[in-house]
């Protein structure tokens, strides 16, 4: 699955398949697209990213968001 990575403020990323980033979070904008990838669970893996929960949360949610590389999409719902 192609996913885009955005960074927002200090270390917080956001990871969508939306590749405006306009489902992420408006808590943390500005968005900035940071990069794109091809996501899978049983892919290579991504450094920084990690695949299941970023691919549970999209499922779930649409987005998976963290900060300095730990989840904290729940936190922003």
């Amino acid at each position: 699955m192609l996913i885009h990575i955005f960074r927002g403020p200090g270390r917080v990323f956001g990871c969508t398949t939306d590749a405006t980033g306009a489902n992420l979070p408006s808590r943390f904008a500005p968005w900035n697209s940071f990069k794109s990838i091809d996501l899978s669970r049983d892919g290579a893996p991504q450094p920084g990213v990690n695949a299941n929960e970023c691919l549970d949360d999209i499922d779930k949610h649409g987005f998976h968001i963290t900060d300095a590389h730990v989840r904290i999409t729940e936190d922003v719902l």
